[in-house]
Parts: structure tokens; C-alpha cells; sequence
């Protein structure tokens, strides 16, 4: 039946007649469904606005609010954030673990990826019928790999590129956490509080390790703001996501709830993290023997047997070849 369906599509709209019959029902089944997805939601404010309108009030504060260019994006919205309250708040959290904090980061990510996978796919398009011109008759699967993997590539590359930033920032917050655990203990010795200490850890740490001192600035910021230290360094260790943040959070929890000693708990704390540090660097190098195994095989091994056999097979060739 298929194989029907595609020779009557050839012989309809030409060799190119599949792709193009795919391509044209994917615009017809986007534009049938864009009406119901572009439906605006109502804003609980609109009636505030409205009557502040009515009232003759200056929007002039709204208007700087929104003059930046994802705000353009904001009847997409519908379109482009997830509908469920669960997946929204997955996505902004992992937004946020990536270093991306703005308000409207979410939707600039499905827009980048609704973007890139409908121009890669129009290239994609373009560089079949260019091989079409050139080469002539293709198969029909050819044809539509060389059109769907490139959409499928611009789809999925803003998805890489998050979860590869995400990684990077947490792997430089384990790097420099032992650090800063022990400037925190210096700070803390010497008689300043605890906001002080993280105040002054966010200034020193900017230079080696920026995405940690983002961090504590943060925390230094929201506590300076009134919101309470507990729930700050909860929403700290969320927001990371490392697991060592997250006991060290824990850990000042409890000395802030028993009422024990931070410099204490800061000070074994500490020597903990430069156990871990020294085991992740032993790990790398107990590892590092089996990563070079491959490289021995495919680079030694082969010169090694050709300098020691190469000799006798040449003598032996050499022998059977004036014999014969």
C-alpha cells in the first residue's frame, strides 16, 4: 500500500512528491492548531489595568517593565510555556540551575527550539532538492532523512546546550565549594557573622569561580531583603542542585536550630570537603590508566609488532619469492 501511495505521489508532484506532501501537511496541522494554542489566557490584572486606565493613571512604570524583547513574546505564551504548573516549574528550575534567571527564560527556550527546528528543517529541505538537482533520481527514505534529521538537530541542540551549561556550572560550584568553605571558617574565626562571611565569600570567589559567587550573592541579597536565613539556604541548595550544597545547607540548618557552634560545624564541614576533593582527584587518576588502554592499543601496539614481525615476514617473502 505504501509503496502504491508513493508512486502515485511521484507520478502526481514529481520525484520530490513525498517530501513535499510531509512538509505541506505538517504546515496544514500547525496552522489548524495554532488558532486554539495562540488563545491568550486572561490576566487576573486586566481589570486592575483597566481601572487604573480609567482612572487616568501612568502606565509609564509597566511600560519599562516590559521593553525587553522576550516580553514581544508574551501572546505566544500559551505556545511556548508548558501548560501543567508541574513541568513549569521543572523547566524554570532547570533554567535556573543553568545560570538562566530571567523572568522569561522558559519561553525564550521553546522559542529557540521551535525556532531552530523549523529553519533546520527548511534547510534541510533546500539541501535535498540541491542533492535532487545534482544526482537525480534518490530514494523516498533518503529524501526524508536528509529533510527530518536536521529539524530533529535544531530541535534538540537548545536541549543540549542547557544540560551542557548545567553541568559546567555545577561541576565549577563542586570545584570551588571546598574553597570557600574554608574562607567561609577564616571570616567566621575572626569574628564576623554569618552574612558578613557570605557577603565576603560571594566578593572573593568572583574571580575563580563566578556561578559560586552568583550564588552567595544571592543568598546575601534575598537575607539583606528580610527573607529568612532557613528558607534562603533551602532555596540555595534547590536552586544548585549539587549534593554537597545541600548538606552543607542542612548542616547549617542544625547548628542554627540546636544552637551549636557554626565555626564548628563550618570547621569539620570543611575538612570533609577537601576529603571529598582529594578522592575526586584520586578517582580521576585510578581512572585515568583505563581511558589510556585504548589509546595503547590502537597507537603502540601496531608500530611495536610491525618493527619486531616486519623484518621476518619481509625475510620470509623475500626467501619464498627467490625459491619460486
Amino acid at each position: 500500500m505504501f509503496d502504491t501511495i508513493n508512486a502515485l505521489l511521484k507520478e502526481s508532484f514529481g520525484p520530490l512528491g513525498p517530501v513535499l506532501v510531509l512538509l505541506g501537511l505538517g504546515l496544514l496541522l500547525t496552522a489548524l492548531a495554532l488558532p486554539t494554542l495562540l488563545q491568550k489566557r486572561k490576566d487576573p490584572l486586566d481589570k486592575l489595568k483597566a481601572l487604573r486606565k480609567a482612572s487616568g493613571m501612568s502606565e509609564e512604570g509597566a511600560t519599562l517593565r516590559q521593553r525587553d524583547g522576550a516580553a514581544k513574546l508574551e501572546k505566544y505564551a500559551a505556545f511556548l510555556e508548558p501548560q501543567n504548573a508541574e513541568q513549569m516549574s521543572a523547566s524554570r528550575l532547570k533554567m535556573m540551575r543553568a545560570g538562566y534567571r530571567q523572568k522569561n527564560a522558559v519561553r525564550m527556550y521553546h522559542f529557540a527550539q521551535f525556532s531552530l527546528g523549523i529553519g533546520f528543517l527548511i534547510l534541510g529541505l533546500i539541501y535535498t532538492m540541491i542533492l535532487k538537482a545534482q544526482h537525480g533520481e534518490m530514494e523516498t527514505q533518503t529524501l526524508i532523512l536528509y529533510t527530518i534529521l536536521p529539524a530533529a538537530a535544531g530541535y534538540y541542540l537548545p536541549a543540549y546546550w542547557v544540560q551542557r551549561r548545567l553541568q559546567t556550572r555545577q561541576e565549577e560550584i563542586i570545584c570551588g565549594f571546598a574553597d570557600a568553605l574554608d574562607l567561609m571558617l577564616v571570616c567566621v574565626e575572626a569574628g564576623q557573622s554569618l552574612d558578613q562571611c557570605i557577603n565576603r565569600v560571594a566578593k572573593e570567589t568572583r574571580a575563580g569561580y563566578p556561578a559560586l559567587a552568583e550564588e552567595f550573592e544571592i543568598v546575601s541579597q534575598e537575607v539583606k531583603a528580610g527573607k529568612e536565613r532557613v528558607h534562603v539556604l533551602k532555596d540555595m541548595a534547590e536552586r544548585v542542585g549539587v549534593p554537597d550544597v545541600a548538606s552543607f545547607v542542612t548542616t547549617l540548618v542544625q547548628s542554627a536550630t540546636f544552637g551549636t557552634s557554626i565555626a564548628e560545624a563550618l570547621r569539620v564541614y570543611s575538612a570533609e570537603m577537601r576529603d571529598k576533593r582529594v578522592m575526586r582527584a584520586e578517582e580521576k587518576a585510578n581512572v585515568l590508566p583505563t581511558k589510556l588502554t585504548l589509546g595503547t592499543m590502537l597507537f603502540t601496539l601496531p608500530p611495536l609488532m610491525i618493527i619486531l614481525i616486519g623484518p621476518s615476514i619481509h625475510g620470509i617473502a623475500t626467501q619464498l619469492g627467490g625459491g619460486g
